[in-house]
C-alpha cells in the first residue's frame, strides 16, 4: 500500500484555518481526505457541519471526506484510521491534522518519525502555517508559540492582507522570511487557497533542492555583521507591542526565532560532522525547530541531504553532483536563540 500523505495545518487564531478546513471537508474537489481535528480548538467545526453521537467521532462528509476529532492520542487516531482503511471500512487518500491555535507543531511532526508503525503507513508531506496579517505583529511579539509556528512551516499563507496597508503586509512578510527563509510565503484571501497549493508540497521530503532566495539574504547582510552600531528600534512609538518594530524594512524586529544559512566550499569529514551534529542536537534539540542541508561529503560523488525536527535527524543520498557544478554545502538552521557562533565554528572544524 502506498504511503498516505499527511499535512499538518497550524496557525494563529482567526487566521482562516477553519475556513480552509471547511472547504476541504465540503467542497467538491474529488479528493477523499481525512481531517483530524484537535478537540480543544476555540472555534470548533463540529457545531456547524458535524452532528454525531458515535463514540468514535468519525464522520463521513457528503463529498467523501472524513472528519474525526481527537480526544486522546494522535498516534492512536492515525493507527485507527489506517486500520479502518485496510479493512475497507473507510476510504481516504490523505490526512490533514489541524493543531489548535497556539500548539507547537513539533511533537505532531515527530510522531511521523518516531513511531515505526506510523512511519510505515504515512508520509509527512508538509507543515502549513496560516498567519493572520491583521494581528500577526502583535501575536509574534507577544507569543513564542506563534513564532515557533512560523519557524516550523514548509509553506506560509498570510491571510487578511486586505485589512492592512501594503507597507504593513510587506513588513510582515519580510519579518517571517527572516524567521524562516526556506518556506515560500504567499498572500491568500481568508483561506481561499487552491488545494493544489496545499497538498503534495513535499516540503518534508529530503530532496536535493535547498531553495533559499540568495538575494534576500544578501540584502540583509549588513544586519548580521554590524551588531555594534545597531539601530535603535521604534523610538518614536511607545505602544508596548510596537516597541520592537523598526521603521524601515531592514531594521527588522529581533525575534528569538531566527534562521541562518551556513555555506562551505570544502567537503565535510563524515565522522566528524556526524559527531558534531549529534552533540548539537543533544544540547539544543528542543530549541532547534527545523534544519536542512545539501552537503558535500568526502568519499561520495553524490549529494548528501539531511534534515531534522528538534532532536530527530535523518539523512539520505541524493543525486550525483553534476559535471562542472560547484560542490558547495549549504545548510539552514531555524531555531530559538541558537548560538550561531558555536554552530559555525563547530561546522568549520568538521571540514576536511
Amino acid at each position: 500500500m502506498a504511503l498516505i500523505p499527511a499535512t499538518i495545518l497550524t496557525g494563529f487564531l482567526g487566521s482562516g484555518k477553519t475556513t480552509l478546513l471547511k472547504r476541504v471537508l465540503t467542497e467538491a474537489h474529488g479528493q477523499k481526505i481525512a481531517v483530524i481535528e484537535n478537540e480543544f480548538g476555540e472555534e470548533n467545526i463540529d457545531s456547524d457541519i458535524l452532528v454525531t453521537e458515535s463514540k468514535e467521532q468519525i464522520v463521513q462528509m457528503s463529498n467523501g471526506c472524513i472528519c474525526c476529532t481527537i480526544r486522546e492520542d494522535l498516534r492512536e487516531t492515525l493507527q485507527l484510521l489506517a486500520a479502518k482503511k485496510r479493512k475497507g471500512l473507510l476510504d481516504f487518500e490523505r490526512v490533514v491534522i489541524e493543531t489548535t491555535g497556539l500548539a507547537d507543531p513539533g511533537p505532531v511532526a515527530q510522531t511521523f518519525f518516531m513511531d515505526d508503525e506510523i512511519a510505515e503507513t504515512y508520509l509527512l508531506d508538509s507543515i502549513l502555517t496560516l498567519v493572520d496579517a491583521k494581528h500577526a505583529a502583535q501575536q509574534l511579539n507577544d507569543r513564542q508559540e506563534a513564532r515557533r509556528q512560523v519557524g516550523f512551516a514548509d509553506q506560509l499563507f498570510v491571510s487578511k492582507t486586505d485589512l492592512v496597508s501594503t507597507e504593513e503586509a510587506d513588513a510582515l512578510i519580510h519579518r517571517v522570511k527572516h524567521m524562516n527563509p526556506r518556506a515560500p510565503v504567499q498572500k491568500v484571501h481568508f483561506g481561499e487557497v487552491p488545494l493544489s497549493q496545499v497538498f503534495d508540497l513535499r516540503g518534508f521530503n529530503l530532496n536535493a533542492k535547498l531553495d533559499i532566495d540568495p538575494d534576500f539574504l544578501k540584502e540583509d547582510e549588513h544586519d548580521h555583521h554590524h551588531h555594534d552600531h545597531d539601530h535603535a528600534h521604534g523610538e518614536h512609538c511607545d505602544h508596548p507591542s510596537h516597541a520592537h518594530e523598526g521603521h524601515g524594512h531592514h531594521h527588522h524586529v529581533d525575534d528569538d526565532v531566527k534562521s541562518f544559512v551556513y555555506k562551505a566550499d570544502r567537503p565535510f569529514d563524515p565522522a566528524r560532522l556526524e559527531d558534531f551534529l549529534g552533540a548539537i542536537v543533544n544540547i539544543y534539540g528542543p530549541r532547534m525547530l527545523r534544519y536542512k542541508g545539501v552537503l558535500n561529503m568526502q568519499g561520495t560523488e553524490r549529494k548528501v541531504i539531511f534534515q531534522g525536527v528538534h532532536q530527530l535527524m535523518g539523512s539520505d543520498l541524493g543525486p550525483a553532483w553534476a559535471e562542472g557544478e560547484a560542490r558547495q554545502s549549504r545548510m539552514v538552521f531555524i531555531g530559538i536563540d541558537l548560538p550561531r557562533d558555536i554552530l559555525e565554528q563547530g561546522l568549520e572544524q568538521c571540514l576536511v
